[in-house]
């Protein structure tokens, strides 16, 4: 499995670097003609780590070049594109200037270079990556299978991480700040208490196991329904969920007559449902 991801993350990076056996250019460039790109999704930084890499470039340089991009952004000439923990950390470490390769790529393969470094780089939080892959989905029209294809993940996981960004944000604080783990996470999609309950498992230190058996204590009347469900409901139900990234609920009623409900976070998500259903139904 780990062989196959880096193979298809591999392809990714081909196709912005190009003919991998050709010769990168490096250039010099002065940290404070560099920005950091608006469009990464990597929001957070361990500062131990960071630490680390400063007292590493103070020794040794900045090994491996960073990406940039010309910045269409009159705070900066380049715009970085990959490498954002390196120009931190050369900053910390008192550089004036840093090795870069110069690429002129559009906003779409900049997104995709960041979530394919910081995938292979596994320095994402789980929240991050959802909102990377929500990003390319949301703006640059992007659909699961394609996300699938680029990134070698199967569409279950995708869609199960997405559905991650349907809690409440205080929920998606404590997994960024790893207070909560996105197993732990998952179990508490669709509750109404969530924020609650996640409180209880950060301070009972439940495992995910424990985690699942709490939930089911707090289930409310509408969650011991959808188990009473028809098979077939619940299918649909499951493929709507993955193809939007939306929790749904679908109430049969014995006359076959019903209501489907999406539940979604903001108008951005709204809007990307009705496009689903429009170029679906």
């Amino acid at each position: 499995m780990e062989s196959r991801l880096k193979k298809g993350l591999g392809r990714g990076l081909s196709s912005l670097l190009g003919d991998s056996s050709k010769k990168i250019d490096t250039n010099k460039v002065l940290i404070k003609d560099i920005t950091r790109n608006k469009l990464q999704p990597r929001k957070h930084f361990d500062k131990e780590s960071l630490e680390e890499l400063t007292n590493s470039i103070r020794k040794q340089g900045v090994i491996q070049p960073i990406i940039v991009r010309p910045s269409k952004s009159p705070e900066g000439k380049y715009e970085i594109i990959a490498g954002e923990r390196r120009w931190l950390a050369s900053q910390n470490a008192g550089l004036h200037e840093v090795p870069v390769v110069i690429l002129d790529v559009d906003d779409v393969k900049s997104l995709e270079f960041a979530i394919v470094e910081n995938i292979q780089r596994q320095d994402l939080n789980s929240i991050e990556e959802a909102r990377g892959y929500r990003r390319l989905v949301d703006d640059f029209n992007y659909n699961q299978e394609k996300l699938s294809q680029f990134i070698s993940k199967s569409r279950s996981y995708i869609a199960n991480s997405l559905r991650l960004l349907s809690l409440p944000e205080d929920v998606l604080l404590m997994v960024e700040r790893g207070n909560l783990s996105a197993g732990h996470a998952r179990t508490l999609i669709g509750l109404n208490n969530s924020v609650d309950i996640a409180k209880k498992i950060i301070q009972k230190k439940l495992s995910v196991r424990q985690s699942e058996i709490l939930v089911k204590q707090f289930r409310d009347k509408k969650f011991k329904l959808i188990s009473q469900k028809d098979s077939n409901v619940l299918d649909l139900q499951k493929d709507l969920e993955e193809k939007t990234g939306l929790n749904v609920s679908i109430n049969n009623k014995k006359n076959n007559s019903g209501i489907i409900s999406f539940e979604y976070r903001d108008l951005n998500q709204l809007d990307k449902l009705i496009n689903v259903i429009k170029k679906n139904y």
